[in-house]
This record gives C-alpha cells, structure tokens and sequence, in this order.
C-alpha cells in the first residue's frame, strides 16, 4: 500500500492520534536522525513510527535489532512496519507504557529517543504521561529529538512540551525551519549526560 495514502487512512480513522495529513520529508528525516549512532548500549527508541519516513532513514545507522525499539499505537501499521523492516524490533504500543516496554524487551540502556508524536493535539493528561515517560529515560543520559511544526509552534501544548523539557534539561538545540516538509517544522532536541 502506498505510504502516503497509508498515512491519510490512519489520520482520518483518528486524527488526534496521527497529527499530520502526510509522512514526514525526506529532510525532516535527515535532521531527526542527524548524530543518531545507536549501538546495544546505545539503543534508539522511535515514539509514533507511523508509516516509518523515519526509519527507513534510520535503519542504515541501526547496527542489529538489539539496537532500535519503535512503538507505534496503529495496529495496522506495526503489522506493515514489521513487513517492511524485518530487521528492527517495532511493537505494538502506547507510548504512555514507553518505559515497561522498553524493559520487557530486554534491550540495552536507551540513548536516543526519537519521538514522532503529535503533543500539540494530544490531550495534555496524556502528553503528561509521556513525558514522565521520557523522564525516565532522560535521568539515564539520552538524547531526546522531536519535531514540532511552524504553524502550531506556538500553540499552548508545544509551549508546555517545551517548557517542560527546558525546565528539567536545560535549553533546546533547535534547527532551522525545514520548509521542504508538509507542513514546515523545526526540530528541537535536549541531551543529558
């Protein structure tokens, strides 16, 4: 099936779950994978695989399956994911239970975490609920990369996303706009030590 109309089908079936109308770009790809080097002790977790424009960027940088964890809440999708990339271990999940199902996949310490969730249009009791999730991964020393897009970057859930990051890791790295995305969005990513 298509990607893109894969992507439009999961959106209309539940657009507050998907938060976009299309997969993101190859350049948006690019700089959400930028200085990703994942390795056993380095795992990288990817939040929201959706249709993998992601992945199939990162893939090239996963040295083995114990190397990359996605979650992805549409069941339908992580049985296409799993077809189209037979060599990276991605579940069927909600990014709410992040940290147990990271545990349970007896995988390495998480180094980088890829997140591809639509904040903006998550109710914010959930939004909340993953970044506690995200903060157990951040007290470990990780890399945290989401994108954000131009237009709802000043919306009140990515102010709170923003804000709750700042306030706990210190100031973001955030990149130029990337307008060769529908629609333009930045990225933005912490570290800790």
């Amino acid at each position: 099936m298509n990607e893109n109309f894969q992507f439009l089908q999961a959106f209309l079936k539940n657009p507050l779950k998907v938060g976009a109308i299309a997969p993101s770009s190859p350049e948006l790809a690019a700089k959400m994978i930028d200085g990703i080097e994942p390795d056993e002790d380095n795992v990288v977790l990817e939040l929201g695989v959706g249709t993998g424009a992601i992945t199939k960027f990162l893939q090239s940088r996963v040295r083995n399956k114990n190397s990359y964890l996605g979650i992805e809440l549409d069941k339908n999708l992580v049985k296409t994911l799993n077809h189209n990339f037979e060599d990276l271990k991605i579940v069927a999940g909600n990014a709410c239970d992040a940290y147990s199902i990271h545990k349970k996949s007896g995988l390495g310490k998480v180094g980088y975490i890829i997140c591809c969730l639509p904040f903006v249009s998550l109710p914010n009791e959930v939004g909340e609920r993953i970044l506690s999730q995200v903060d157990k991964f951040m007290q470990k020393g990780c890399m945290f990369r989401t994108f954000q897009y131009a237009h709802g970057y000043y919306m009140p859930s990515a102010i709170k996303l923003r804000e709750f990051m700042r306030n706990h890791y210190g100031k973001s790295r955030r990149s130029k706009l990337i307008v060769k995305n529908v629609p333009p969005a930045y990225t933005l990513t912490w570290k800790t030590n």
